[in-house]
């Protein structure tokens, strides 16, 4: 005799769950995210049916939130959550036949038809005696009996259907039956810098740095940088991120513009690390002491900005890890240890680190490195080319440092293929570069944002930097002023995390020949900026970073991710994009509204209609609102179709806050 069959699908079948990873990894979010829960729900033939979704935090209780039917005939059930707690949390979904939606549904038809009255009625009658055990209702009891009584007309006795009395009593004590749990789905919610920030990069050593009479150069120190926190603080960014700020090697040292030969004043680049000096552990001789660099923590502390420092896994060839480690390095057949590389290009000054031959020591190795930083204060990593490092070591080694250390968060600079990119935010990193920095057009930029903020949300935080050391883009190179506004303001309110790297703000867009890095590159020698002569003299863009970051900090809807809307425009330089968040979600009760025109070609003056979904802004159809451009503060009376005039060589971007409807 064959054994029965277990069934996968329950009674009322649930799929297509939603958040989740593509690998079964816990989905995630970040404290204050507003995230949609979803479900497919059915069943056979044509009852009504309902589904709950039931969040539980660990350690905490269940909370049950009625999930709604979106879209006739999708079968789509939703529910929108805003997240408030960090730690581990669970949900799943209960779908459920709706007795009495069900009886109702068909009891209205029957009536009006006039066929089957009798006992439709008393089914209905039967179904309200059950509602007034269960809730102790005596309205439900009186409805009941009315519904049995054969002396008053079908149409009289449905009337007790519609007593607010009993409709409450149905809102207290559902009349459900079948009902029906999902798998339990699994979400880490993490706190709110994992997922909203404004990031500045900078290179220490540069600012203060100065020429001796000699002509050779002074290194800047930690003291000396301290002093343009408060400038960074005033553009409203939060996080101050700092490239590698341990010894660097001499062997094979690289030079101006990246050349093979180094000077002896020539610093290196900071991410050869490791000297005579130290490793990973250890602190420049150039930059100060340990306690220095305590007290520039504290310092961007006070001034309302977290550092979060580069975290490298390579070696110089002078490290000290490569004399007590060889067994770490790839040796090859000729007796030399493998130099990095990404063919074309080579890197003669960096060891990278083979895992296979002492997995654990390399593990524990790099969790002491990762607990000395943050006995420092420090609480965010931007970790370098994680992608060539195996997942396996990340998962193992995030995991473990996070379960000490719940606040961390790391920030995965990985520009390679996608499923890569997607596996490391999967396996534990909560941030991610992108490609934002190379989608430049319309299209691009629309399907783009699309993915972030929806195919891959639920595990993917983009964090869109608009330039890097070793990133100038052709678009920057040549769109003039234009360019770099429109690429800040993109990053800004496409994303909830955004960053610049120093020198953006001053327009640097002149690049090395036959590369995408800007000449006389930071990476290999000193760069002091002036930057407050710069803004004195008008030439500078940090006003425009400032009034971005201030609209980001005033407006909830852009430190959200999921709820980017692109609409249409009728010129294929015209981006248009918004993001809304609901009253329910807001400190006000009130909706926030931004909705953000880019005219993406820096080089010439763009006309169109924008078409907006109105339903993405939650208004009705034909509604006429008011909007102010906080970049010129003009004022506008908006609706379904609206004309722009977006010049590049003045204002190339409407950032327009919905004010409300026009009366």
């Amino acid at each position: 005799m064959a054994a029965a069959v277990r069934p996968v699908i329950g009674r009322i079948p649930i799929t297509e769950l939603t958040p989740s990873t593509p690998n079964g990894f816990p989905s995630k979010a970040f404290d204050g995210e507003v995230v949609t829960f979803g479900a497919t729900v059915f069943r056979e033939g044509h009852g009504v049916i309902g589904a709950d979704l039931v969040l539980e935090r660990h350690g905490g209780g269940e909370r049950t939130v009625p999930m709604r039917l979106v879209g006739a005939g999708t079968d789509r059930f939703e529910a929108t959550v805003q997240l408030d707690g960090v730690g581990s949390w669970s949900w799943r979904v209960e779908s459920f036949a709706d007795d009495w939606a069900t009886w109702v549904h068909g009891a209205r038809l029957k009536i009006d038809a006039g066929v089957d009255t009798e006992a439709t009625l008393l089914d209905g009658a039967v179904l309200l005696e059950r509602l007034a055990t269960e809730s102790d209702s005596t309205a439900a009891a009186a409805a009941a009996e009315r519904l049995r009584d054969a002396s008053l007309p079908a149409t009289e006795r449905m009337r007790a259907v519609d007593d607010p009395r009993v409709t409450a009593a149905l809102d207290d004590a559902p009349l459900t039956s079948l009902r029906t749990r999902s798998p339990k789905q699994h979400l880490e919610v993490e706190r709110a810098r994992a997922g909203v920030g404004a990031w500045y990069e900078f290179f220490p050593r540069s600012e203060g740095a100065k020429r001796t009479d000699a002509g050779t150069w002074r290194s800047g120190t930690f003291r000396t940088a301290a002093r343009r926190l408060p400038a960074i603080a005033r553009m409203g960014f939060d996080v101050v991120y700092l490239p590698p700020i341990h010894p660097i090697g001499t062997t094979a040292r690289k030079g101006p513009n990246n050349t093979l030969h180094a000077g002896p004043g020539d610093p290196g680049s900071p991410w050869a690390i490791g000297s005579a000096a130290g490793g990973h552990d250890a602190i420049h001789p150039d930059l100060g002491t340990e306690r220095d660099f305590r007290e520039f923590v504290d310092t961007a502390k006070n001034a309302g900005l977290e550092v979060a420092l580069d975290f490298a896994l390579q070696c110089s060839p002078d490290h000290p890890w490569v004399a007590a480690h060889p067994e770490w390095f790839t040796v090859r057949a000729d007796g030399s240890i493998a130099t990095a590389e990404n063919p074309p290009k080579r890197y003669q000054d960096i060891y990278p680190i083979q895992f296979d031959s002492d997995p654990d020591g390399i593990v524990a190795e790099v969790l002491r490195v990762l607990r000395h930083w943050v006995s420092f204060g420090v609480q965010i990593f931007r970790v370098d080319n994680p992608h060539t490092k195996p997942l396996w070591f990340w998962e193992r080694v995030i995991r473990t440092i996070r379960a000490e250390h719940p606040e961390l968060v790391f920030l995965a600079e990985a520009f390679t293929r996608p499923a890569m990119m997607r596996a490391l935010a999967e396996c534990g990193f909560e941030q991610s570069y992108t490609y934002f920095t190379w989608r430049n057009t319309k299209e691009e930029i629309e399907s783009y944002f699309d993915e972030l903020s929806h195919e891959t949300s639920a595990y993917l935080r983009p964090n869109l930097f608009v330039n890097t050391p070793d990133i100038l883009t052709e678009y920057l190179q040549f769109g003039g002023r234009a360019a770099y506004k429109i690429r800040a303001a993109l990053a800004a309110t496409g994303s909830p995390t955004w960053g610049v790297y120093s020198g953006y703000e001053l327009f640097e867009d002149v690049a090395r020949p036959g590369s995408e890095e800007n000449i006389d590159n930071e990476k290999y020698e000193y760069k002091p900026r002036d930057y407050a002569l710069a803004e004195a003299e008008g030439a500078s863009l940090a006003p425009y970073l400032t009034m971005l970051n201030r609209l980001r900090t005033a407006h909830p809807s852009l430190r959200q991710l999921r709820n980017l809307h692109v609409h249409a425009a009728d010129n294929e330089a015209v981006v248009v994009y918004s993001k809304h968040l609901d009253g329910r979600f807001t400190r006000t009760g009130r909706p926030d509204s931004v909705i953000v025109v880019a005219n993406v070609d820096p080089h010439s003056l763009r006309e169109a209609t924008v078409y907006l979904d109105l339903t993405a802004l939650g208004l009705e159809p034909g509604t006429r609102f008011d909007v102010r451009d906080v970049v010129t503060g003009n004022r506008w009376v908006w609706g379904d179709a609206n004309y722009v005039r977006l010049d590049a060589f003045d204002e190339p971007v409407h950032l327009l806050v919905v004010e409300g409807p026009h009366r």
